[in-house]
């Protein structure tokens, strides 16, 4: 299933629908505004918090937070240094490693887990202007923590450049 993100729109404060690739809203990206770390929720069409993301506000190296409910559910980080390719490691609590590299800032990259790939986020699909597709290519996959690892691992690549807002 692809998933349609408009670049750009994880701003604090600003809201988004997330599309399917038939055109119908999915998630809607809720930036909350007036918080002292940046922080988003994905929802639901009906409004239920699926996930929300958190920059860690004081680290030795740059991680963003993926929380369900109370607690935390993952943490993504900047592994290894590369002059073509990002590397990032996402850690989830009960374990699991997922890897995610490619080209992050051109939207070009893949997340896989034990070598396999889960999802591919590319440009290459699309026609439309500042948006990217989120292909969840394994069934079982929560398509909901992979749209927030490619958004926290995009927002990670640009402060990392002094591209952020």
């Amino acid at each position: 299933m692809k998933y349609l993100v408009r670049d750009r729109i994880f701003g604090i404060g600003e809201d988004y629908w997330i599309e399917d690739e038939r055109g119908r809203k999915v998630f809607l990206v809720d930036g909350k505004a007036l918080r002292l770390r940046e922080t988003f929720e994905l929802k639901d069409t009906d409004g239920r918090v699926l996930v929300t993301i958190r920059k860690k506000m004081v680290s030795l190296r740059d991680a963003m937070h993926i929380e369900r409910g109370d607690g935390r559910l993952a943490v993504i980080r900047k592994t290894r240094l590369s002059l073509i390719r990002n590397h990032y490691r996402v850690e989830l609590v009960d374990g699991t490693v997922l890897d995610v590299s490619g080209r992050i800032l051109d939207r070009e990259f893949a997340i896989e887990y034990e070598g396999e790939l889960v999802a591919r986020i590319s440009r290459q699909w699309l026609r439309v202007r500042d948006t990217y597709a989120v292909e969840v290519v394994r069934d079982e996959a929560d398509a909901a923590l992979i749209i927030a690892v490619a958004v926290c691992v995009i927002r990670l690549a640009e402060r990392e450049r002094g591209l952020d807002d």
